[in-house]
């Protein structure tokens, strides 16, 4: 009974010790409660990140190109003329970049996104590659989604290409892609598809449309930013998201069709524009528009899948607008100087924008230089690869530098050096450096996107449009969600108001987005009359791009040292170079050969077909139309006889003439004038007399 007794009295006092263990440990924690939060509230977002690692494998990339793009044509960078509230929803969620370069044409900048590579060690420096060029960006290169594909990623390809077709390995399908849905040249028709080679007077014209490596027929007469939205969105939905995806969307737009109807939209887009003057850049407009409601659908079906809690997405445009000249759009570069085809800034200095859960300092401008180069480097390493396996390439892993707002580690960028065009730019630091010109444009144009009487004034920017688009819904849905997984993780320890806190910072709000938009905008505070002029053709230019991102001050003359700088920096990149691959034209690519479309005509199959096609049709040609041919023949054979006949007529009229001045018939009198220098006489030769007793009879003529 004593022994029942004690245990009652043990087990009372452990309840009564683990009680005030329990109170002297919740006091406890109240005390260091201060100091706890701040170590909580540092790691938040380090936590939340190592979270959504641990359930993905690897984040999906969606790379989204917009084709001659200007840098005034997206409403982030301060123009209200053509809202872009989808495209603006992912730059100021994620990080604005101001200084992002890329190449002059498109064919140099898509090989190097692709390979990391200057187009000077691709061979691809110099114009674009044609419709009928039998070349492509080198076999013996590594693309990007070659090395995803490695990786485990599901790699995807739709739209423009533009990287050669001349045999089928040098197409997406054999390039690194899983799939593609797209076209091979440098452009075509929203409608039709037909793509125009503009390098001959008369221009070779075929369909280029395909899915693989099939030809797309059923895409005839519909829009081609429709088409491409439509195939990433079915890619998406379609998509095992156990595995890693990578989307390359590579528009259209707003790059111009054939030259013979170079501005395509629908109707109903063009009508929301009716405040701009100008019928063209309202068409361009309404493509535009159409491309930013792309991106919104993109997202939004990432979204929808539950994809975009793990994606990396790039906004990017491979060059300047071609706001005059040869297949202009109408887009706007303003304020700076140049357009597409030229080494200023309106051409190199392109539209780029990234957003990512994975990016710690978000909603941010950066001012910090970036290649197009890097792409490739900077993906492998964001999405946890071993960059060891690269090639020596010139592109940097900034990674970092955008994710965390690192310091940069590049310094330098080569923009091209191109000796056939006679022409070579580099961007040092905050100083450029410019030889040569392509002679295309090295005016300041693109005045169209800025709003004056002459352009029509339209509507105030609008920051819900911005919070409300289908991208600013579905990034605000992830931050949610976000928010609510971290409060019920981390409500325990009693720092939930603090995450709140911290979540609310992390949301999007109207003051936020127009500062950003602030700051991203771009302005020449120079004077005409405080210009000091360059022309590049006659002497190098050296402008301070920080100070003067207009490159309206020629400073070669004031700072010699930097100029010899910049131009041993040129030198040194001269030692890489491959000479261009440009070829002369190839007849057997005429789409009329290959029933009027564009394909690889290079292939040893394509190439028998070809040869059989014209000895067919030469064939064809001579049975085609057998009645007219022998009708040619009788023709030529009754012409033949007839001058036989003709020939023997004459012969024998002139012998006939012959035998009459030798044997006069009887019957007839001739008469005879023999000119005397006193008389003419008369013969008569009488036709009653007999031959052998003729008398002649003389008659003077007075």
């Amino acid at each position: 009974m004593n022994e029942i007794w004690i245990s009652y009295v043990s087990l009372f006092a452990a309840l009564c010790f683990l009680s005030v263990l329990k109170s002297n440990y919740a006091i406890l924690q109240k005390s260091t409660l201060s100091t706890t939060i701040s170590d909580d509230y540092n790691d938040l977002k380090q936590e939340r990140n190592k979270f959504l690692h641990n359930v993905r494998q690897k984040p999906n990339i969606i790379v989204i190109i917009a084709d001659d793009m200007g840098w005034n044509d997206v409403s982030f960078h301060g123009s209200n003329q053509i809202p872009t509230p989808n495209i603006d929803a992912l730059a100021y969620n994620g990080v604005i970049l101001n200084s992002h370069y890329v190449s002059p044409l498109c064919t140099p900048s898509r090989a190097t996104l692709m390979t990391g590579k200057y187009p000077i060690r691709l061979g691809l420096q110099h114009s674009v590659l044609l419709h009928a060029e039998p070349r492509g960006l080198p076999l013996n290169e590594t693309l990007l989604p070659q090395y995803l594909k490695k990786a485990g990623y599901v790699t995807h390809a739709v739209g423009k290409w533009h990287l050669g077709y001349y045999k089928k390995v040098y197409t997406p399908t054999y390039r690194g892609f899983d799939t593609f849905f797209g076209y091979y040249n440098g452009l075509q028709d929203y409608y039709t598809h037909n793509s125009a080679d503009l390098s001959e007077p008369n221009a070779l014209e075929g369909f280029d449309m395909r899915r693989n490596l099939s030809i797309a027929w059923d895409t005839l007469n519909k829009y081609s930013t429709d088409l491409f939205t439509e195939e990433s969105v079915r890619l998406i939905n379609s998509h095992d998201t156990k595995d890693p995806m990578f989307l390359y969307l590579a528009h259209l737009a707003p790059h111009s069709g054939n030259s013979n109807d170079l501005l395509q939209a629908p109707d109903e887009e063009i009508a929301k524009f009716g405040y701009i003057n100008d019928p063209e850049r309202r068409t361009y407009a309404a493509m535009v528009s159409k491309l930013d409601q792309s991106v919104g659908e993109v997202v939004a079906a990432l979204r929808n899948r539950g994809m975009l809690e793990n994606s990396i997405i790039l906004f990017i445009s491979d060059n300047g607008a071609p706001t005059i000249k040869t297949l202009s759009n109408h887009g706007s570069n303003y304020p700076f100087r140049g357009i597409k085809e030229t080494p200023w800034e309106g051409a190199v200095r392109g539209v780029a924008a990234i957003w990512s859960p994975f990016i710690k300092k978000s909603k941010r401008v950066s001012n910090q230089l970036m290649s197009i180069a890097d792409w490739l480097p900077t993906l492998l390493s964001a999405a946890g690869l071993d960059k060891s396996q690269l090639d020596k390439i010139d592109g940097l892993d900034l990674w970092e530098t955008i994710a965390g707002n690192r310091t940069s580690p590049r310094s330098e960028i080569l923009i091209n050096i191109d000796d056939i065009s006679n022409y070579a730019a580099i961007r040092s630091g905050d100083f450029k450096y410019i030889t040569g010109n392509t002679g295309i444009s090295d005016e300041w144009l693109g005045e169209s996107g800025k709003p004056s009487e002459k352009s029509g004034f339209p509507p105030a920017y609008d920051p819900n449009q911005i919070l409300q688009s289908k991208v600013g819904i579905a990034i605000a849905g992830v931050i949610t969600a976000q928010e609510v997984m971290e409060s019920r993780r981390r409500r325990s320890v009693g720092v939930e108001d603090y995450i709140n806190k911290e979540f609310q910072r992390m949301m999007l709000t109207a003051d936020q987005l127009l500062d950003l938009r602030k700051k991203s905008e771009i302005k020449c505070n120079i004077k005409k009359e405080d210009m000091i002029k360059c022309n590049a053709l006659l002497a190098p230019c050296l402008f301070n791009i920080i100070n003067d991102p207009c490159e309206m001050i020629n400073l070669a003359g004031s700072k010699p040292h930097v100029l010899a700088s910049l131009e041993r920096a040129i030198l040194k990149h001269r030692f890489n170079i491959v000479n261009p691959i440009n070829q002369k034209l190839d007849d057997l690519a005429n789409p009329l050969l290959h029933n009027n479309t564009w394909i690889s005509w290079g292939d040893i199959e394509n190439l028998n077909k070809t040869i059989e096609l014209m000895n067919h049709l030469q064939n064809k040609n001579s049975v085609k139309y057998p009645g007219v041919l022998l009708a040619a023949i009788f023709i030529l054979v009754s012409i033949f006889i007839l001058g036989v006949i003709t020939l023997f007529a004459l012969a024998c009229g002139k012998q006939y003439k012959i035998k009459n001045r030798r044997d006069p018939p009887k019957n007839k009198r001739n008469l005879i004038i023999v000119k005397n220098v006193n008389e003419i006489k008369r013969y008569s030769i009488s036709d009653n007399e007999d031959q052998n007793n003729s008398t002649t009879k003389d008659f003077t003529m007075k």
